[in-house]
């Protein structure tokens, strides 16, 4: 399968038993092996938010792993926007 070179902006929330489980590290790691700048950040309400920019076949391959998450995580839910590319996001990482 060709991979799509359309740029885009995935915006995730992770809700489910997915913080002190390795999520943001499990994130973090599929990103940079997809090639992916953003980040990724656990949220005061126990939720996980990622901001992710690539190629679009590459976005869903992360956006899969994301609803599987690592082994101990227990998704319950990956809320999705897909948003224009901006080209504004740095190398993927883990914030806060």
């Amino acid at each position: 399968m060709p991979i799509s070179q359309e740029r885009r902006r995935l915006k995730a929330e992770i809700v489910g038993d997915v913080q002190g489980v390795g999520f943001r590290y499990f994130a973090q790691s599929q990103a940079r092996r997809l090639g992916l700048d953003g980040y990724v950040r656990n949220r005061y309400d126990g939720a996980v938010e990622v901001e992710a920019e690539g190629d679009a076949t590459s976005l869903d391959r992360f956006l899969d792993a994301l609803r599987s998450g690592p082994r101990m995580a227990q998704v319950q839910d990956v809320r999705v926007s897909w948003l224009p590319f901006k080209g504004d996001l740095g190398p993927f990482g883990v914030r806060g």
